[in-house]
C-alpha cells in the first residue's frame, strides 16, 4: 500500500453527513452511539478505537511512516501526535515520546490481558489509542505505542 492509499484508508467522516454536496456539520464525539460510529469507521478503526482492540504488529498504515506531518484522531480529527516526536521503537506500531500538548491524551489503568498497562485515549472523543511505556527515548523517557487504526496523518 502506498503512502497515500494508507492516508486515504484511514480516513474518518465523523463532523460531516454522508450524503455528497453536503455540507460537512458539527457532532459532539461522545455523543455518538456505537450504531454511528460502526456507520463512520471502518471495521478495523470500530474494533480498536471504540472496542479496545490491537492490530496486529508490522500491519498498520503508519508503523514505519517517516514523512513530517501530525497525526490526528481518527474518530474526531483532535491532533494527537507530531511526527517531531516519532521514532523507532521496532514493535511494528508507531511510537512517540510524547503528545502534541498535554491535554490531547488522557491516560487510564488497564489490566486486561493479566498484565497492568497503562492505556491511552484520545481525550477529545475518548478513542483507544493504544498505551504507554516508561521505556522511550529522551527527553521523556515515554513510549506512546499507537495502533495506525486510530490515527489519521496529514502531511505538512
Amino acid at each position: 500500500m502506498t503512502d497515500s492509499a494508507a492516508r486515504s484508508a484511514t480516513t474518518s467522516s465523523v463532523g460531516s453527513t454522508p450524503s455528497m454536496g453536503s455540507t460537512p456539520s458539527v457532532v459532539d464525539p461522545k455523543a455518538l452511539s456505537e450504531a454511528e460510529w460502526s456507520e463512520r469507521l471502518s471495521d478495523e478503526q470500530f474494533r480498536v478505537t471504540r472496542k479496545g482492540g490491537t492490530e496486529r504488529a508490522f500491519t498498520g498504515a503508519y508503523w514505519n511512516l517517516k514523512d513530517s506531518g501530525m497525526y490526528h484522531c481518527v474518530c474526531c480529527g483532535a491532533e494527537l501526535f507530531s511526527s517531531e516526536a516519532k521514532f523507532d521503537s521496532g514493535t511494528g506500531w508507531p511510537s512517540f515520546w510524547e503528545g502534541v500538548n498535554s491535554g490531547a491524551i488522557t491516560t487510564h489503568k488497564d489490566s486486561t490481558l493479566g498484565m497492568a498497562r497503562t492505556e491511552i485515549r484520545c481525550a477529545n472523543c475518548d478513542a483507544h489509542l493504544g498505551h504507554v511505556f516508561g521505556d522511550g527515548p529522551a527527553p521523556t523517557g515515554q513510549r506512546y505505542c499507537v495502533n495506525s487504526a486510530s490515527l489519521r496523518f496529514e502531511g505538512a
